[in-house]
């Protein structure tokens, strides 16, 4: 088997397992109790409990127009990626709905998940009282699920290719771009259900969901930047190369109420070696001024890239 064939083959399997997770959010824990982040499926709950439309097939309708967009400016596979996302995530919302699995002789008895709700039954993995804890796990299993789904490279549809484009074109995270395109839907679907509570809702699913898409795709930021003003960093330069083995970066910098020209040592390290640095640091000078800050992603010798590419450039 070529690397290419097992390459693909690894993507559509990555696809499918984020849909499934995907789809248990929706239908175990979102659904039901209209908890959305927006995007198409939130319009497409607005389809589903005004007019029994089920979910995964307002999503399709939903997407069509969007998967142009993505083959225009996206490339072709990330709009390939995009369509087989988006039926698996369409399929298996529909297939892993309780009624569903009743229907397939998967689940015997629905009583278990039977709930009864503003008058109506409705069919969820928790109970009402417990609508807290199903909008925070829905949130983090979605999250999980968008995130492998991007991380492969595919995509939902609907509102998420256009975060990918704007994270192709902008540089900022998949999650912020989706909170962005979320927010009028998010309004939306309050209006609609005449229930404010549902903004509330939204934007907390929003949140959590939003965050853990960002660690599931691109994963955690590993490196730190280190910025020491010192006396002595000619040494701690030394102690940097011998201990840690790391590159470090002198900038010329003009102290603000001195005026005495000064260098600031910087140095781009894994968190690991944060505390070996800190040591280092106390043990040659204790009054040297030290600021640590997050690095989003890094690029050159010795750092792997957090950056997503979702175009077609191998």
């Amino acid at each position: 088997m070529s690397r290419k064939i097992r390459r693909t083959m690894i993507q559509y399997f990555g696809i499918i397992g984020g849909s499934i997770i995907f789809a248990i959010a929706y239908s175990w824990f979102l659904v039901p109790y209209k908890i959305v982040p927006g995007g198409v499926g939130g319009l497409a709950q607005i389809l589903f409990h005004f007019f029994h439309i089920p979910i995964g097939i307002s999503m399709i309708i939903f997407n069509v127009p969007l998967f142009i967009i993505s083959f225009i400016f996206l490339g072709k596979r990330f709009g390939i990626g995009s369509i087989f996302g988006m039926f698996s995530t369409a399929i298996f919302s529909d297939l892993f709905s309780f009624a569903n699995l009743n229907n397939l002789g998967i689940i015997k008895d629905l009583s278990p998940y039977s709930y009864e709700l503003q008058g109506k039954v409705i069919y969820a993995m928790l109970a009402p009282n417990d609508i807290y804890l199903s909008a925070i796990a829905g949130s983090v299993l979605l999250g999980l699920g968008l995130g492998l789904i991007f991380r492969f490279r595919g995509s939902t549809g609907g509102t998420d290719i256009p975060a990918a484009f704007i994270k192709q074109k902008s540089g900022i995270s998949i999650g912020t771009a989706y909170w962005i395109i979320e927010t009028v839907i998010i309004f939306t679907i309050g209006v609609v259900f005449q229930d404010l509570k549902l903004i509330i809702w939204g934007y907390i699913n929003l949140f959590i969901s939003t965050k853990i898409t960002d660690l599931a795709s691109e994963g955690l930021p590993y490196v730190k930047g280190i910025y020491v003003i010192s006396e002595k960093n000619d040494e701690i330069k030394e102690m940097i190369y011998d201990k840690i083995n790391r590159g470090i970066t002198f900038i010329k910098a003009e102290g603000g109420y001195s005026g005495k020209e000064m260098k600031i040592l910087f140095c781009a390290m894994n968190r690991r070696q944060v505390a070996i640095m800190r040591d280092l640091i106390k043990d040659i000078d204790p009054q040297a001024f030290v600021l640590l800050t997050n690095i989003n992603d890094v690029m050159g010798y010795g750092f792997r890239s957090r950056n997503l590419d979702l175009t077609d450039n191998e």
